[in-house]
């Protein structure tokens, strides 16, 4: 099992991180997780990139163009033709295929646990990168085997001049402002807009813990999206009582602040914002994970009785959110439930927690609504019986 601390921010408490680090400038951490041990060495990293279900990548600094990107899955004989440096592997949610890495997010819990995305692992030869960057999300770069040599740039935003490139997005001009020399336990946090350019020193491996970050465009597209449904047909722009036009072809400003208050009037339900919301954050990455299953209550009955526990599915993700003074909603990913206040020490041990003892599940299974609320999330397969992933 690896080791896992219990704050990764040094000296430095949460509440000063986010205060005068969180989206705003880099951080060095050293020794973040001195003790750390990679539970994938770097073949089963590269055997991961096998496999269908998973995402991965492999850049070379010069192959048959500068930066050339090679998407997966790959075959054992990709590897025995890639150069003895100047590559790199990056493969995408391994958290949501290895358990031991998924317990690396329990040391990020200052933060919203329903903003963390995913953890990429990316190994690298002597001299791998995959350029010089910049991401719109916030990412902690833990280093956990070898050396990487970071350069940190500039801010950067959508204008900022990039390499023409069919695949990656490079800058064309990196400012670099700092350097350091990253070691195994030590972690780099990199606010969204700031150029960074990792370098690998030796064979290395790095985790990066990404978060969620959508556009304003996804915002808004998927929002109205999700209020469309709801609206009626006979819903219509209406201009009753208007004054006859002067100009019969003119759009005029009252017509446009009529259409304004029905646009306002529908963004304005923060019911509406709230539900879609935690239904879009709890969206899946990979939806095909997390499968419907049969539940036998018998079944689930005798293995809890016999000292087994229920585990959240990997892929999963679960937050919540009350509704007033009576109720409360969860949203499992991305679907939504409205349940009574009573549960909510359940669906926050459901929603913090990986692992359900069979201890802390006894004093609601005599409670109908809460174990009818188990059993569904056992039948959507967002929780699983002990074993049942093994």
């Amino acid at each position: 099992m690896s080791h896992t601390a219990a704050s990764p921010l040094g000296d430095i408490t949460p509440a000063e991180f986010l205060r005068d680090y969180w989206q705003k400038k880099p951080l060095l951490i050293r020794q973040a997780f001195p003790d750390y041990q990679s539970p994938l060495s770097a073949d089963e990293l590269a055997g991961l990139a096998l496999e269908d279900e998973v995402e991965s990548r492999i850049v070379l600094t010069q192959g048959d163009i500068p930066w050339e990107l090679r998407r997966g899955p790959f075959a054992e004989d990709d590897f025995k033709v890639l150069p003895e440096k100047d590559w790199t592997l990056l493969v995408q949610a391994v958290d949501q295929f290895v358990p031991d890495v998924a317990e690396l997010i329990s040391a990020f819990r200052f933060l919203p646990s329903w903003r963390i995305d995913d953890i990429m692992i990316s190994y690298a030869a002597p001299g791998g990168s995959v350029g010089p960057h910049f991401d719109n999300y916030d990412v902690f770069l833990l280093q956990t085997h070898g050396h990487r040599r970071w350069k940190i740039g500039q801010h950067c935003n959508a204008d900022s001049p990039i390499l023409q490139h069919p695949d990656l997005r490079i800058l064309q001009d990196f400012q670099q402002q700092e350097e350091w020399l990253l070691e195994p336990g030590d972690m780099l946090y990199i606010p969204p807009g700031v150029a960074h350019y990792g370098i690998a020193e030796d064979e290395c491996m790095t985790y990066s813990i990404g978060f969620r970050a959508p556009s304003h465009q996804e915002i808004l597209h998927h929002f109205t999206d999700f209020l469309g449904q709801y609206l009626s047909d006979q819903d219509r722009y209406s201009d009753a009582g208007m004054s006859v036009p002067v100009e019969p072809a003119c759009i005029d400003d009252a017509s446009i602040e009529r259409l304004q208050g029905i646009v306002l009037e529908l963004v304005q339900d923060k019911a509406a914002l709230a539900t879609w919301f935690g239904r879009f954050m709890t969206e899946p990455r990979y939806p095909e994970l997390i499968q419907v299953q049969e539940v036998e209550t018998s079944l689930v009955d005798e293995e809890l009785s016999n000292g087994y526990g229920l585990i959240r599915n990997l892929s999963a993700r679960l937050a919540y959110r009350q509704e007033g003074a009576e109720h409360l909603m969860l949203f499992a990913s991305g679907e939504h439930c409205l349940l009574p206040i009573t549960l909510l020490p359940l669906v926050q041990l459901i929603c913090e927690q990986d692992y359900l003892d069979c201890e802390a599940l006894l004093p609601w299974r005599q409670n109908p609504e809460a174990w009818t609320l188990v059993e569904q999330l056992l039948a959507k397969g967002d929780l699983q019986l002990e074993g049942e992933d093994e």
